[in-house]
């Protein structure tokens, strides 16, 4: 598999920017691409999903860390592939608009990205289609909002904190 062309049996090759950061690949496939990329990576031995997040570049608008071709949006999903036979690590960035924010969910290729993709929805409001339980996972459920998005305000929970002890 090349670097720029990644395939599944039921796919023929889908090209996909790449970069190379610190040493690593990074693949940058379109949503349309996602799940074909991800299931060439685990077919190739990329058998463990390290991590999965996401990051708000609402603030960040005419971002230039993307190859040519790749539109930015205001999501970006971040997945870590790693593969134990080679001990290589992959990174995709997958862009994700903020009309529509969902992408496919790993769970059934990677069963581990259950509790991942359930943060990410939680803290930055990114669902995942197909994903076996959409409840929050770090915020009650009756919250409102999603608190890490760069628009969401900044709350105040009070703190009690106790006395200094005299002792020194």
């Amino acid at each position: 598999m090349s670097e720029n062309d990644v395939s599944t049996d039921e796919h023929v090759a889908a090209p996909v920017a790449s970069t190379t950061m610190s040493g690593q690949t990074v693949l940058h496939p379109v949503r349309d691409a996602y799940m074909a990329t991800v299931e060439s990576l685990r077919d190739g031995g990329y058998c463990t999903a390290t991590d999965l997040t996401v990051v708000d570049y609402l603030t960040h608008p005419g971002r230039t860390d993307l190859p040519e071709g790749v539109e930015p949006e205001r999501y970006e999903v971040v997945v870590g592939l790693f593969d134990h036979t080679r001990r290589e690590r992959v990174r995709l960035r997958i862009q994700v608009p903020a009309e529509d924010p969902t992408l496919p969910s790993l769970f059934d290729l990677f069963p581990g990205t259950e509790a991942m993709e359930r943060e990410a929805y939680d803290l930055f409001g990114v669902c995942f289609d197909g994903h076996p339980d959409h409840s929050r996972i770090l915020l009650p459920e009756d919250w409102t909002g999603h608190p890490l998005r760069k628009d969401e305000g900044i709350g105040a929970i009070p703190v009690q904190f106790k006395a200094a002890s005299e002792r020194r």
